[in-house]
Formats: structure tokens, sequence, C-alpha cells
């Protein structure tokens, strides 16, 4: 049984792409999504590899200076160091005697930017994705305290705000705006966002719709971009290379559950405490870079961190 657990709410400040491997459609890289609803996601396993990839690179300040005799032994260092294999379990593509202590779930979606012509743009969600928020706080024993009762029976061309009058467009759709107080929602929403304005953000900018057109959304109102490759000689594009990139947008809130177990290794002692601090030590730096196109800034994100009492 789990000892420890805290919570990481993440908030996208460039595009996210965490890709699903496979085509769909027209779209050659589509993002990970959940299989029986469609909201986009991260899986777990791509959060832990994200969250290891930062602790090796502690490890590697640390050893800085330090001359390998080759690139792969330096590596192989930095992967079997005690403090990365008593957490994150044995390296990638070796054999371990006992798997890492720490349970990462998948990154789920809380809020979802949306164009808007009556505004920047909208932060949206809807009751099912607050009813699984709150599942999943209450799981990691760190409840929130919000009702739900008051969104059910959300019509289709109904939005929910805390404040404002007459009709919303979010892309090409038009609501009818309901007015209701969304302050305890506001307040639970904003404890996982790393920015001091949250609270007056989302004052403005949070919208419930309801289930089925959130879902729409999210399934429909991803960015998709066209990409090409260009000859390094000529600079015209090279033949047959045109592919569309799927993305996060920037100012997307997922959040994932941590839970920590003590140590699993022979001969090792910590506690689940002690293997959670040594997760949550990363983010006195407070950044998370997930998914791939590391190399074109992609994938950054803003921790905020909910710990247990």
């Amino acid at each position: 049984m789990t000892a420890t657990t805290a919570l990481l709410g993440l908030l996208a400040q460039t595009s996210i792409h965490a890709g699903a491997g496979s085509q769909t459609g027209i779209i050659d890289l589509p993002i990970q999504r959940e299989g029986h609803n469609g909201y986009p996601c991260v899986f777990g396993s791509a959060v832990k590899g994200a969250l290891r990839d930062k602790a090796e690179q502690g490890i590697m300040a640390k050893l800085e200076g330090e001359k390998p005799k080759d690139a792969k032994s330096y590596a192989d260092k930095i992967q079997a160091d005690d403090a990365i294999v008593s957490v994150y379990g044995a390296p990638p593509k070796q054999a371990g005697d006992s798997a890492g202590a720490i349970i990462v779930t998948d990154a789920r979606l809380l809020l979802f930017p949306v164009r808007s012509l009556t505004s920047q743009f909208k932060w949206v969600t809807c009751p099912d994705v607050l009813r699984r928020y709150k599942e999943d706080s209450l799981r990691l024993g760190l409840p929130v305290d919000f009702e739900l009762s008051e969104l059910n029976g959300i019509d289709e061309n109904q939005a929910i705000v805390h404040s404002g009058v007459g009709s919303l467009f979010l892309e090409e759709y038009r609501f009818e705006i309901q007015t209701n107080d969304l302050s305890e929602i506001i307040t639970a929403l904003a404890q996982l966002m790393q920015r001091n304005d949250a609270k007056q953000a989302l004052e403005k900018q949070l919208v419930i719709v309801s289930d089925d057109s959130f879902a729409h959304l999210v399934n429909h109102a991803t960015p998709v971009n066209a990409h090409i490759a260009l000859d390094s000689l000529t600079k015209t594009t090279t033949g047959g290379a045109l592919w569309y990139e799927e993305t996060l947008p920037p100012e997307t809130l997922l959040y994932i559950g941590l839970s920590a177990n003590a140590s699993r290794q022979q001969d090792n002692t910590q506690s689940a405490q002690a293997i959670l601090k040594l997760v949550l030590e990363l983010f006195k730096n407070p950044y998370l870079q997930l998914g791939g196109n590391e190399t074109v800034g992609m994938g950054w994100c803003i921790v905020k961190v909910l710990e247990s009492k």
C-alpha cells in the first residue's frame, strides 16, 4: 500500500506533442488520447520517462567535469545511479532485480484552451472532467472542496461562466451563457496553476460546457500543423516530405498523480516519504519537458506541486 502521495499540476507553456505512434486519418503524427472518450492525455510511461530524464540531468550536473571513457559508459553510470534506480527502477533495456518505487499516473486533461471571438481564449472544461479530478484527488488524499450538483444537465448549447451575459463563441460554435458562482471550482483549479493571477484569470476565462460539447472540442479543436523538409542545397521542398502533426496548445492544464512506496531494492531502506521527496525536489526548478520535438522547444510545462498531509 502506498504511504505518501502528491499531485502535480502542469500548465503548458509551449505546444506539447506526446505522439501516439500511429497514423489516424489525415494526421500523420496524432497525440496520445484516452481510448474510451478521446480526451488528450500523456501516458504514464511517457511522464515517468520525463521525470527520470529530469532526475538524470541533475545527476549529470553533479558529475560535471568528470571525463568518461566514452559517452556510453558516462550514460550508463548516470542511469545506474542508486538515486535513479531506487526511484524509477532499472535503466531502460536492462533487467533489474526490483521495480521503481514511484507510481506515476497518466497526465489527464483538466482545462483545454479554445479560441473565442469574445476574448483572448477560454479555458474549457466539463462536469465529467471535474468529477474525475475530484475522485483522483480523493484517492490521493488531497480532497478538493467543490460541488458538481449544480452542473448537472447542461444543454449542448449552454456554457456556464463565473460572470458574463449574452452569447459566447468557442471556435465556430455559439453558446448561451449561464452565470453561476464558480468560486469553489476556481479555487481548486487555481492551486494547480503556477501563476500569481490564476484566480483572476480563471474568473474571466473559465467556461464549463456539456460533456458532449467538451468531447467534440478536444477531438476537433487541437492544432494540426503541416511540416515539410527542405533540400539543404536548393532550399526547396524535398519530394514526399510533407506530414501533419497534432499538438496540445500552450495554456493547456494537465494533472498527474504520484504515489510512493518504500524502496523495493535489496539493502535499500529508503522510506516512501524519502522516495517522494527525491521526486518533488526536482521541481525546485519548476519546469518539465514532456513529449517529443524538444529541440524545437516543444513540451515545456510549469509545474505546481500539491502534497498530501
